[in-house]
């Protein structure tokens, strides 16, 4: 049996007339009676009665009729999804996030693809660190990132996404907790509270200003996510250094002081460099439009031989 063959049987038995279907499909009435009556001997029973004026379905028409229209229905919408898929209007994209970029640009991102491409899905897997997602990326678990660079894994890309400078997180009650912006070299007494884990890119930055602020940061307490550190900070134990999109969370104690250093980490949007999924595509192209991309602007290759710090030094 032949999806032409379930085409014709419908044209036929809505129109109820074999001349008036082989007019609708084009094609001349001897060769669609004459398919019809192969579709009969394949499925062992008559699927019409024929008068000289009219033809009737049998019982046994009547119930393939239902069945085949909704077999041609369901071939028509798998075209449709494979030509939306192909064309990236739809899909299934998962979507790795720091934990702040959660904060404020994840929101952006989604709102952005619902309005460019509404039939994508994106699945958000956020409070990965950066080297998760490098891996992530690079083992097919999620097909975009949202991290902080340099990356370290070949056979990845990236666009920038924009250039944060780091606050101050003090206590309320904190010397340094005014309007007034405070300078790197102001925090060489102060205890440290950093992310407690291995291959921070915030932490890198953050040691190398103090660095070159002409101290080593005293580090004392250690958390995983930053809500944590901000409640050891209004507790009292300690100062951290964070990138401004913190600024998006209310810890009461805290006290948010710009650093009049010029101290920035970057956040980009990475994934592999052989994807050539239409639906990825289709998206960074709205995200470029949109403006959440930085013009021209990529993050260094790993594998190049001139690679520029974070931090604005070499």
């Amino acid at each position: 049996m032949e999806i032409r063959q379930l085409h014709y049987f419908v044209t036929v038995a809505r129109t109820r007339h074999f001349g008036r279907a082989a007019e609708r499909l084009h094609m001349a009435q001897s060769p669609l009676s004459q398919a019809i009556r192969q579709l009969e001997a394949q499925l062992g029973t008559a699927l019409f009665t024929r008068t000289t004026r009219r033809v009737e379905l049998t019982p046994a028409g009547e119930a393939f009729r239902q069945d085949a229209e909704r077999i041609l229905d369901s071939i028509e919408a798998a075209r449709t999804r494979v030509r939306l898929i192909g064309a990236g209007s739809t899909g299934l994209l998962r979507v790795g996030a720091t934990g702040l970029a959660a904060l404020r640009r994840l929101p952006q991102l989604a709102r952005i693809a619902a309005r460019e491409v509404p039939g994508l899905v994106l699945r958000f897997q956020p409070d990965l660190l950066t080297p998760v997602q490098e891996l992530a990326l690079e083992e097919d678990r999620i097909d975009l990132a949202v991290l902080r660079p340099p990356l370290s894994r070949a056979g990845l890309t990236s666009r920038l996404i924009t250039r944060e400078r780091l606050v101050l997180a003090a206590p309320g009650s904190h010397r340094l907790a005014g309007e007034e912006p405070v300078r790197l070299s102001e925090l060489r007494d102060e205890d440290f509270i950093v992310y407690g884990v291995e291959g921070s890119v915030v932490n890198a930055v953050v040691t190398q200003a103090c660095l070159a602020a002409g101290f080593l940061p005293r580090r004392t307490h250690q958390a995983t996510e930053t809500s944590i550190m901000l409640t050891l900070v209004a507790a009292g134990l300690g100062v951290a250094l964070l990138p401004e999109s913190v600024l998006a969370l209310r810890v009461d104690g805290v006290r948010f002081v710009p650093v009049a250093d010029d101290v920035h980490v970057d956040l980009a949007l990475a994934w592999r460099r052989e994807d050539r999924s239409p639906a990825l595509a289709r998206l960074l192209d709205a995200l470029e439009a949109n403006g959440f991309l930085v013009p021209d602007a990529s993050v260094p290759d790993p594998t190049a031989a001139d690679v520029t710090p974070l931090g604005g030094t070499r």
